[in-house]
């Protein structure tokens, strides 16, 4: 019963668990396609001397896979928050509910992984391809397309569904018959006391790594200032509504200065719910976090070491991480998209009682723009911590080189896709008919 009750959410729900199987699709595709990848390297002679930056790609990648398929089934459970409530109030037990949320996840990860394992040889391909003409590997990387990089994708793809799934079934037993019933927009509980621990133990462990970055081997800096970043993602992601709620305030009050109207409704929703918000601010703030981090990880030892790269070396740090970032950058317009789509019956109230539609639009841009932001003061502030160690073990100083037109033009990437995904949401609420039926 279960399992065709699921089916039929899934079957029906299309446009809703989208960003899940776009989520998991994308991570399969990168996980075995960097595996492809650096399994042909291995077999490689001339491809030893990028094994390190290799691995640590594909490491970047299944980070990325884990922090994005995970807030989107949590995103996901949120949504559906009324609908759960519903079938506790018509005789569900709190066992069924869970067991619903990890069948339709499931569903959508078989589904999603063999659409990713189609993808992973085209992405090696293209991989190898663009090693080739950035000198990475003059003589070409070999893919041969063997078993083990696809079990390993696929155990991480079911695997990561699986765990997202149950800690998105812990939130959705939470829901009480009643939650159908109740209009506030308010959310109880700011910090859960396990996120809370989660998050402060996150912290803890990135300050260590932090620490450790300026007293390892220095071979083993960047990747240990890389691994502080990733804890930090985890810790700021979990502690992050409690920083929104303070962003959202400030940065709120300048777009009501700014535009009374539009302005006073987006730092409203933000204050309201600032786990939500955080839910769309999280894919921002890993994306320029991580590709600051190993962008100018590399500009820094490359500055240290007396180094000035040309030419199509130049873009061989990029080409390593760009695939995490487009990946990251889709996280960015899915979880926009689906915490806008859960606003529609919020914009549609407020147009009932005289809101134009202009204001409405400004109001989901302003929005839009002050999330981003917290997310880019967020993941800015990681990433300058582990560049300032990883600056102080090749310098004994504390600094780090970056490019500024590189991060003006992630921000900006961020900024429109989150733009994109948040007005594409709300179009049909903001000028479709008022009812539903």
């Amino acid at each position: 019963m279960t399992l065709v009750l699921a089916w039929n959410n899934v079957r029906t729900n299309r446009m809703g668990f989208a960003a899940s199987f776009t989520a998991v699709a994308l991570a399969v595709m990168l996980v075995g396609g960097s595996g492809l990848v650096v399994a042909g390297a291995s077999t490689h002679d001339e491809s030893n001397g990028v094994m390190g930056l290799l691995v640590l790609s594909a490491v970047v990648s299944g980070f990325v896979s884990v922090f994005v398929v995970a807030g989107m089934l949590s995103l996901h459970v949120l949504r559906q928050r009324r609908t759960l409530a519903l079938l506790r109030s018509v005789g569900m037990t709190p066992r069924q509910v869970s067991r619903l949320v990890t069948a339709e996840a499931l569903m959508v990860a078989v589904l999603a992984s063999a659409a990713g394992c189609a993808l992973a040889v085209p992405y090696a391909v293209m991989m190898a391809a663009f090693m080739r003409m950035t000198g990475l590997a003059p003589g070409g990387v070999p893919v041969k397309v063997t078993a083990g990089p696809f079990i390993v994708a696929l155990v991480v793809g079911l695997a990561v569904t699986l765990l997202a799934a149950r800690i998105a079934a812990r939130k959705a037993v939470g829901v009480g018959p009643l939650e159908v019933l109740r209009d506030s927009a308010a959310q109880r509980r700011l910090l859960p006391w396990t996120r809370a621990v989660i998050g402060a133990a996150a912290l803890a462990g990135g300050t260590v790594l932090l620490w450790l970055v300026p007293h390892v081997r220095p071979k083993d800096a960047a990747p240990t200032a890389l691994g502080a970043t990733m804890v930090l993602c985890v810790a700021a992601s979990a502690l992050g509504p409690v920083a929104l709620r303070g962003m959202g305030w400030l940065l709120g009050a300048v777009a009501a200065r700014l535009d009374p109207g539009a302005g006073m409704l987006a730092r409203s929703s933000l204050v309201a719910q600032p786990r939500r918000a955080m839910s769309a601010a999280s894919p921002v703030m890993l994306t320029v976090a991580l590709a600051c981090t190993f962008l100018f990880a590399v500009a820094t030892s490359d500055a240290a070491a007396g180094v000035t790269r040309t030419g199509a070396s130049a873009w061989a740090a990029p080409m390593l991480v760009g695939s995490a970032v487009v990946y990251t950058v889709i996280s960015v317009l899915n979880a926009t998209a689906m915490s806008m789509a859960e606003r529609t019956e919020e914009i549609r109230l407020l147009r009932s009682v005289g809101t134009k539609p202009r204001q409405l639009v400004r109001a989901v841009c302003w929005e839009t723009l002050i999330v981003t932001c917290a997310g880019t003061l967020l993941g800015t502030g990681i990433a300058a911590a582990s560049l300032t160690a990883l600056g102080k073990a090749a310098t004994g100083e504390a600094w780090f080189a970056y490019s500024l037109p590189q991060y003006a033009g992630l921000v900006l990437v961020c900024a429109v896709s989150g733009l994109a995904g948040g007005l594409a949401a709300t179009r049909r609420a903001r000028h479709g008919s008022l009812l539903t039926l």
